[in-house]
């Protein structure tokens, strides 16, 4: 079989992320579990994750925006489906029409709620979120209550029908910090007035990927998970992913592009602001801010080359970065291992948060479209006998290889 190796690839796990679902369904015994699976899957893929979590038993989705949902339908999903972010003029009759779960944070986007079930021709699902002290979206307790009325009134005429009051938590993160428990308090309230004008929604939510971790309290009736899905800790300084029994779901690679020996003072990268110790190899990682990787993480991201972790030496560029590997062996097509479940003993996600000062959501989210993606397990099966199964970046199911536009061709792994 012809194989074309790629420069870099961000091979997804999908049994892993199956396992992490039904770990989080465990943890929420008796509530319903929505996957989210927003900014393409936090950079793993939207439409295999969406899928792969509807087989681990996710009985909703979650997206931020419209967009998001109707490619989710567009793809042949079919069941809960739920989007949040919303501007004046979206595509409010497309989404009815699809039977998504639009969120309502204020008058205007009830209004506008109306006026897409009128085109639509049918009542659309809308849920009213509550700002219980977020302070993004959501509806301010001071304005609760004339959403709540107009709201009735517009289930009356039957237009819409309310099947979610929802909030979101700012520091769940945090086990105990003082905001949980107002927050919670300020939830009970709101969905409190709701349900005595007359409001009975289906679900009732507010835990996000930490709370459904560490708070049993903020459960109700359904959960949303997010980074938890794709087997990162949400809370760090409280449980490892291993402590909470979740996988990382993404390992990222790329092929060393060119490995040289250079002398003593041997400046490496834009700026010098590294300099060789003494005669040693760089190696270069063909991947740079352009695919995701932060220019923050300079001089200390950590990659895996050679049998040994290595760190960024100098700047990280555009399309590439340098390591240092001293008097070690490696060869040009070599493996460099950014960041992986840490099996290999390859780093971590959260490794390179901490490297640039900022959190594991953000690395993988950030990973860019110039890197294919490479499916695992893709046909739903958490074992394989000879070769994997995978699904391409679009969509179609293949076996052992995998075409990704751009990249040429290349194999599960």
């Amino acid at each position: 079989m012809n194989e074309t190796p790629m420069r870099a690839r961000a091979v997804v796990d999908l049994a892993a992320l199956r396992a992490n679902v039904r770990t989080l369904r465990a943890r929420a015994a008796g509530a319903e579990l929505m996957t989210v699976v927003k900014a393409d899957g936090y950079g793993h893929g939207a439409v295999p994750c969406a899928r792969a979590a509807r087989q681990a038993g996710a009985g909703w989705l979650g997206t931020a925006t419209p967009q998001e949902a109707l490619a989710l339908r567009a793809a042949g999903d079919t069941g809960r489906l739920m989007c949040w972010l919303w501007t004046p003029g979206g595509p409010w009759r497309e989404a009815v029409a699809a039977d998504i779960d639009v969120s309502v944070s204020g008058l205007w986007a009830l209004r506008e709620a109306v006026a897409g079930a009128r085109a639509a021709g049918r009542a659309a699902r809308v849920q009213l979120k509550a700002d219980t002290g977020l302070g993004r979206n959501g509806c301010q307790p001071h304005d609760w209550a004339d959403l709540v009325t107009a709201a009735r009134k517009a289930e009356a005429d039957g237009t819409i029908k309310v099947t979610g009051i929802w909030s979101h938590f700012a520091c769940a993160d945090e086990p105990g910090h003082p905001s949980i428990e107002a927050q919670l308090t300020a939830y009970r309230t709101m969905l409190g007035h709701a349900e005595a004008a007359g409001i009975a929604p289906e679900v009732r939510h507010i835990a996000n990927s930490p709370a459904t971790l560490t708070l049993p309290q903020t459960h109700f009736d359904l959960v949303r998970t997010g980074i938890a899905s794709y087997g990162i800790s949400p809370s760090p300084e409280v449980g490892t992913s291993a402590d909470f029994g979740l996988r990382p779901v993404m390992t990222l690679s790329a092929q060393l592009a060119q490995v040289k020996r250079v002398p003593a003072e041997h400046g490496v990268s834009y700026g010098h602001h590294y300099h060789t110790a003494g005669p040693t190899t760089l190696a270069l990682v063909p991947v740079g801010y352009a695919d995701g990787i932060p220019r923050a993480a300079s001089g200390a991201g950590p990659v895996l080359v050679a049998g040994a972790w290595r760190r960024v030496a100098g700047r990280v560029a555009m399309d590439q970065f340098v390591v240092d590997i001293g008097d070690d062996v490696a060869a040009v097509g070599d493996e460099a291992v950014l960041f992986g479940p840490g099996d290999r003993g390859e780093p971590t996600a959260e490794d390179w948060a901490q490297a640039a000062g900022t959190i594991a959501y953000e690395i993988v989210t950030r990973i860019g479209a110039r890197v294919p993606r490479v499916y695992l397990h893709a046909d739903g099966a958490d074992h394989t006998e000879g070769a994997d199964r995978t699904e391409d970046a679009g969509g179609a199911d293949v076996l052992s290889e995998v075409s990704v536009a751009g990249e040429g061709a290349g194999t599960s792994s």
